[in-house]
């Protein structure tokens, strides 16, 4: 299967320099994997060093990888681009509390604290800094909660507890899943929302750690016949690692469904409320003499989010059917020095999806079509109302030859997209096509190379038409994306290198020293850039030297820079070079668990112009787990060596970067779960 590496004589040469470097390492360490799975018998043989207890199965291989990406569920080595799947399993080794915080541990994903100093964090997949949450996607259960304004999607509502799995889809995604899918798509699956099959069960966890953590967790499911019922709950207290920086977060939520061999229908509700201080940001003096004073000792805020749901799946011979519809509300509340700020939000989405299937003896084809709606309204704390409405239509063929062992699709998506705000002239009236076309080639059992290329589109959000220069409009931001890549999976492991390129034309961002709408002096405004690029490589890799050792590495190069204008040549700001996420995991007896997670993210520039950057970022986390038949001990230290960094900061001044919110020092965790 090395053989196949060969390719870079005559695909480094399209790279830049720094690029072409980083990807030559990259296959130097491809090499040293794949060298490393030949000799997994010999590891295996190793394994009796742990004593006949460890012995290893030699039969033991990792089982294929199914994803719901496509929208219905297929093989990962089918698709034409890169596919991650964090496991409930790897959420719990990694010790991660939130949705972010998994993606960002075991995938390697850089993420941003949010201005509030919440447990929320904003994730960038590809490169794309401050509006890398409106160049994704996020989908729970089915249902897309992306938010049309600028407060960011709330993955820190997510019970962590009832998440089944996470899937990333890295680049765009434009055709299936529509406007802002350009840098990717975050989907996560509850355990009832799966569709696994459910058995009578029940469980009560409780947490204590720094910070004066408290943390209490139940869930239950009752399963008779086709009928289950899913419930659970969860309230967390913390006084946080700095001053006004105390929590208080509870959500609760429940899944009724009904099951026959080919109808699944069920509902959903979940509730989440949370209050906390907003510890606010901290200039350079301030955070050398102590990073945990709060400069705003009042400012807090409130949210209080309810979500419900529908869900349909159907088998009918070849045919299969779809249907996910939900509403959700979301009301916030927020002091700044004494000052109230109010907001509400309605939403409700509804995704029909059909696919149909046909198996030849040479040929094989899939093929879907889908309908999504979606209506997004808020009032703001002057009592102005904005709403977003979109309507959109997909068709995607999949042909596989069989013979051959290649599969051929090609997608395009209409949306119509309407945005107004009261008060603002400069709304959003758009119909948008897009399309993509990619390939998949096995050239061996279990190796598969892919490529692809597409289109996307973002147009600007509520807040971002609101404000602009004077006399301007923005424009709709569009996106040529291309991806080349390399998968094998063999019985231990898995390895995946992705390439891409994203060619963008008037991106949207804000540019802090463009003329605002409230003054004739330069106070910032959202504006269009020149032409930018983002491009990198991605390598993801899990290998199980036997049934007790595993390892897992994710590292990534990006670059997102301006081709032309005032900037060229500069970075594009908070996107880091280079990332990196290590975790080893070790059973020495069964039922024990040892596991070690080490995360690095580059420098990054904090402004346009490059003059200030944010330092690296390296941190070591460690956990030990006893798993019994009705207990689960854990002992978790997370920053291990008790690294002092930010992952949130804003403005440059003097060449000295500003507004650093610090993130948490050394924090010790336990939990005890009684399961019944």
């Amino acid at each position: 299967p090395t053989r196949w590496l060969h390719v870079r004589a005559a695909f480094v040469p399209m790279l830049s320099g720094k690029t072409a470097r980083v990807f030559s390492r990259v296959v130097s360490i491809m090499k040293f994997v794949f060298c490393r799975a030949r000799l997994s018998a010999l590891s295996l043989a190793c394994a009796s060093a742990f004593s006949a207890h460890s012995q290893t199965n030699t039969n033991h291989v990792l089982g294929e990888v199914v994803v719901t990406a496509s929208r219905f569920a297929e093989s990962a080595d089918a698709l034409s681009y890169g596919v991650s799947v964090i496991t409930a399993k790897q959420i719990e080794s990694s010790g991660a509390t939130s949705v972010s915080e998994a993606i960002m541990k075991v995938l390697g994903v850089p993420g941003r604290l949010d201005l509030t100093g919440g447990n929320n964090y904003a994730l960038d997949l590809r490169g794309f800094g401050q509006t890398s949450d409106s160049n994704q996607v996020v989908i729970v259960d089915g249902r897309r909660i992306s938010e049309q304004d600028m407060s960011g999607t709330g993955l820190g509502v997510i019970s962590i507890d009832q998440v089944q799995r996470i899937e990333v889809i890295h680049g765009s995604a434009a055709v299936l899943y529509g406007e802002g899918a350009t840098g990717g798509v975050i989907l996560i699956s509850t355990k009832a929302g799966m569709g696994v099959e459910r058995h009578n069960s029940a469980s009560v966890a409780a947490t204590v750690g720094s910070n004066n953590l408290r943390e209490l967790r139940t869930s239950a499911t009752l399963s008779a016949g086709g009928l289950s019922l899913d419930v659970f709950g969860t309230d967390r207290l913390s006084d946080g690692h700095r001053e006004n920086f105390a929590s208080d977060n509870n959500n609760a939520g429940a899944t009724l469904q009904w099951t026959n061999d080919w109808l699944r229908i069920g509902v959903q509700s979940s509730r989440s409320m949370g209050h906390s201080g907003f510890p606010g940001p901290l200039t350079p003096a301030q955070y050398a003499i102590n990073p945990r004073q709060s400069p705003t000792p009042s400012n807090f805020g409130e949210m209080k989010s309810d979500m419900s749901g529908l869900f349909v799946e159907a088998f009918v011979g070849d045919w299969q059917f779809g249907l996910d519809a939900g509403q959700r509300s979301k009301k916030t509340l927020a002091s700044y020095g004494g000052y109230l700020s109010n907001a509400k939000v309605d939403a409700s989405n509804t995704d029909v999806r059909v696919r149909h299937t046909y198996k030849g003896p040479e040929l094989a084809n899939a093929l879907t079509f889908g309908l999504d709606a979606e209506q997004w309204k808020s009032v703001d704390y002057a009592d102005l109302r904005a709403k977003s409405e979109s309507n959109g239509i997909y068709v995607n063929d999949d042909v596989s030859i069989l013979s051959s062992g290649t599969r051929i699709s090609v997608g395009a998506r209409n949306q119509k997209v309407i945005k107004v705000k009261e008060m603002v002239t400069n709304g959003v009236d758009e119909s948008q096509t897009v399309w993509s076309v990619g390939v998949t080639q096995e050239l061996a059992s279990g190796f598969q190379v892919f490529g692809r290329t597409a289109e996307s589109f973002r147009l600007a959000n509520i807040d971002e038409i609101n404000f602009v220069t004077p006399g301007s409009t923005l424009r709709p931001q569009t996106s040529r994306d291309v991806e080349l890549g390399a998968r094998w999976h063999y019985g231990l492991g898995r390895v995946e290198l992705r390439w891409y390129q994203s060619n963008l034309n008037d991106e949207i961002v804000y540019d802090g020293t463009a003329i605002g709408p409230y003054s004739p002096g330069s106070n910032g405004a959202n504006i269009n850039l020149d032409p930018t690029v983002h491009r990198g490589l991605e390598l993801e890799t899990h290998h199980e030297l036997n049934e007790r050792v595993a390892v897992r590495l994710n590292i990534a190069t990006r670059e997102a820079k301006f081709v032309s204008g005032p900037y060229a040549g500069n970075s594009i700001a908070l996107v880091p070079g280079q990332t990196a996420a290590v975790g080893l995991e070790v059973k020495p007896l069964a039922g024990h668990t040892v596991n070690l997670g080490w995360t690095w993210v580059a420098s990054q520039w904090t402004d346009f112009s490059n003059q200030c950057s944010m330092p690296s970022i390296s941190t070591l986390d460690a956990r030990y787990a006893y798993s019994g038949k009705a207990v689960e001990l854990a002992l978790g230290v997370a920053n291990l060596t008790d690294a002092k960094y930010f992952t949130q900061s804003y403005g440059c001044l003097a060449g000295a970067i500003q507004a650093i919110y610090p993130e948490a020092g050394r924090n010790v965790s336990a939990t005890v779960k009684l399961k019944f």
